[in-house]
């Protein structure tokens, strides 16, 4: 089959590799039909090279068409139409039990310290083969595919793998109220599908900041307020008029360690990336090299007892922290990787019906063949020609 696998900084490649085969009796094998690139793609890409070997095969928000199934899977079978969340999870442990997926214990990679394993994602995450291919092996597929109906086109239930389910998290995280006031800092995938989906659960009012025109248009046609950070000098002091001086109720920071206004971070945090892989796994896990501009924002936004919900990637060590006005202020914070499976059911009544309340058809800004898999990441990761989300179609 044809896969994108990573080659080394800022260089992947479209190659033929080996066919996946049915490993395990929870296995199945889906020939994919759409996946797309996450902005957290965009970070193997460009700066945790250390943590992946040439040749693995990037790629987590993927939906297809079950080709065949372990014998221990009867939840799907040959044919039917589904969603691969991106965490693994068996579905059955304590923490899947208490539904805390992404922490799942039984693909959970101990010897890392790092939660449940992910599709695509590094040795941190269990190396596992990912999803911008033409066929997946899917681990644990007793639970984890997601069977979606015919009648609507595959951007309807994509995002359910990762960026409709990530965002759903990050709005409850948020602790949304009926009526309050949601700050979205950063306007990427995560951030439009957050501001609209606290739109869709009753906030009162939802406020997004981003410096890029296209994702600030985005934003206000699917009718999200927007504060164009180049035309601010002080994005908190402008949350703060918006509501009566006190800030939003709950802010979601959706940007991540890729965040601008940090100059000596992001230095560093490329510099790291050059190092040999050895010295460099050090520098990404002891050293704090996160740009931190994004939360800075986030914590001076929200209002004092607010929360703060953290959705974007962070791959270091955020150091310092404001631990003193966190404190003073009362915030709560609430993050993590989404435990996908756990929203889906809360979510599926958006998606099933004749109208699209949270805009999916509205996201994708480019379908390219999987061949053309590099210029996705190139254009995704320059910003370049309004791109905001690239799907591709194996």
């Amino acid at each position: 089959m044809r896969a994108l696998t990573w080659q080394g900084t800022e260089k992947v490649s479209v190659e033929t590799v080996p066919d996946p085969v049915i490993r395990e009796p929870t296995d199945a094998i889906v020939r994919l039909t759409s996946t797309a690139i996450c902005g957290s793609d965009l970070h193997l890409y460009d700066v945790l090279g250390m943590f992946i070997d040439p040749g693995d095969i990037l790629g987590h928000e993927p939906m297809g068409i079950v080709e065949e199934v372990g014998p221990d899977v009867t939840h799907i079978r040959p044919g039917d139409r589904v969603v691969i969340p991106f965490n693994i999870s068996c579905g059955s442990c304590w923490m899947c039990g208490r539904g805390f997926y992404a922490q799942c214990e039984t693909t959970q990679n101990v010897e890392q310290g790092k939660g449940a394993s992910l599709f695509g994602y590094t040795k941190l995450y269990g190396q596992v083969p990912g999803a911008q291919a033409e066929l997946l092996r899917v681990p644990q597929a007793h639970f984890g595919p997601i069977k979606v109906p015919e009648g609507h086109p595959d951007e309807r239930f994509l995002y359910l793998s990762d960026v409709l389910t990530t965002s759903w998290q990050a709005v409850r995280y948020a602790d949304l109220q009926p009526g309050q006031t949601i700050a979205v800092i950063g306007l990427g995938p995560i951030g439009q599908m957050s501001a609209r989906i606290a739109r869709y659960l009753d906030a009162g009012r939802v406020i997004a900041v981003d410096s890029v025109p296209e994702r600030l248009e985005m934003a206000r046609r699917n009718g999200i307020e927007v504060i164009d950070s180049r035309s601010c000098d002080d994005v908190p002091a402008a949350i703060a008029d918006l509501t009566d001086g006190r800030g939003a109720d709950g802010v979601i920071e959706a940007v991540g360690m890729e965040a601008h206004g940090t100059p000596f971070q992001e230095f560093a945090q490329r510099a790291a990336g050059l190092l040999p892989d050895a010295m460099a796994k050090v520098a990404i896990d002891r050293v704090g090299v996160d740009r931190m501009a994004a939360l800075r924002t986030a914590f001076a936004s929200v209002r004092r007892a607010g929360t703060v919900s953290i959705i974007g990637v962070y791959g270091g060590q955020a150091d310092p922290f404001p631990m003193m006005d966190l404190f003073d202020k009362g915030v709560t914070l609430r993050m993590g990787q989404a435990h996908v499976k756990r929203w889906v059911d809360e979510i599926m009544p958006a998606l099933t019906g004749d109208g699209d309340p949270l805009g999916t058809g509205d996201l994708r800004t480019h379908a390219l063949p999987l061949e053309q898999a590099p210029q996705g990441y190139e254009m995704f990761k320059e910003k370049k020609d309004g791109c905001i989300k690239v799907v591709l179609k194996p």
